[in-house]
This record gives structure tokens, sequence and C-alpha cells, in this order.
């Protein structure tokens, strides 16, 4: 079983798919993470020098890596992924798809308040920020919304996540 997570940028994508993984007993595979391995470097450097579409053409090639390699996982997908090329079908034929919607306002606190080097936020104020989160956001939405599930995910709880997707125990 392969378990897809979209969702925008600090949704919780990785956080709720280590707990999933973890119950579940399948292993967790965190797109970018994967990207920056067999690339052997940043996310941020793909984009600084490669541009954006060079890393989009090699997240979908990682992507497609994912899904031959792995029988059973849960992938968390970068928040762009299921924009770009077939990417959001090919998730939804090769598994379970779920989608951790998030409102802008809490988005944009995590982001601020986050650790992780995210390069499409680069040096944007709390206001620039939460402008470009909306319009991104409402650009994305329509394919976070092909998911076959969705869920909330601000105070998101692994059971719920589970029980959504038919999997409690």
């Amino acid at each position: 079983m392969r378990i897809f997570l979209v969702g925008f940028m600090a949704s919780g994508k990785t956080t709720v798919g280590k707990k999933m993984a973890n119950r579940l007993g399948l292993k967790f595979v965190d797109l970018d993470v994967f990207i920056e391995e067999k690339y052997n470097t940043t996310i941020r450097s793909i984009i600084y020098n490669e541009g954006q579409d060079v890393f989009r053409e090699k997240e979908r090639e990682a992507l497609n890596s994912v899904i031959s390699e792995n029988k059973s996982a849960v992938i968390s997908t970068g928040g762009g992924t299921p924009y770009y090329f077939d990417n959001m079908e090919k998730m939804k034929n090769a598994g379970e798809t779920l989608y951790i919607e998030v409102d802008i306002p809490t988005l944009v606190d995590r982001l601020l308040n986050s650790k992780k080097d995210r390069p499409l936020i680069w040096g944007k104020s709390k206001a620039d920020l939460t402008i470009y989160a909306k319009e991104l956001f409402e650009r994305r939405q329509e394919l976070y919304n092909k998911a076959k599930y969705k869920v909330n995910g601000k105070d998101l709880k692994i059971d719920l996540v589970l029980d959504v997707l038919g999997l409690s125990k």
C-alpha cells in the first residue's frame, strides 16, 4: 500500500507521514529528502542554480522512482508536487492520496517559525508571505482537492488520519 500525503508547505505532511509510517509499519519517504539525496545537493541549490523548471523535472523523476521502488510506503510530497505535470494522477493511480488542508493564517505562522529551508519563501515579510501563500494556495487547491481523502491539518491527530483512511486498529 502506498499513501501519498499532499498539501501546502508546512501543512504537516512530513510530521504526519512519519507517525503514520511508524504506526502502520511502513517505510516513510519524504520526496524532498529523496531528491536531495539522489542529486547530492539541496532543493535550494537546485532552484538557485538550475531554476524552478529543472527542479520540477527532477521532482517528477523522483516521484516516478519512489513509486517504482516502493510497493508499500507513506510518501510525503512537496507542496507543489501535485500541481506539476500529471503528478497528481500518477499518485492517485499508484495508491491512496490524502490532502492535509490548513488555513492560510496557520500556514503563514508555521512557515515563519519553520526551521526547514523553504526556497519559495526566501526573504518574505509576514505580510508578503501571507499574500504569496494565499495566491499560491488558491492556484494549487483544485489539485489538492483531487485527493481521495481530506483532513483538516490544524491540530491533526494520527488516529483521525488513520480513521479517515479506514486503517484504524
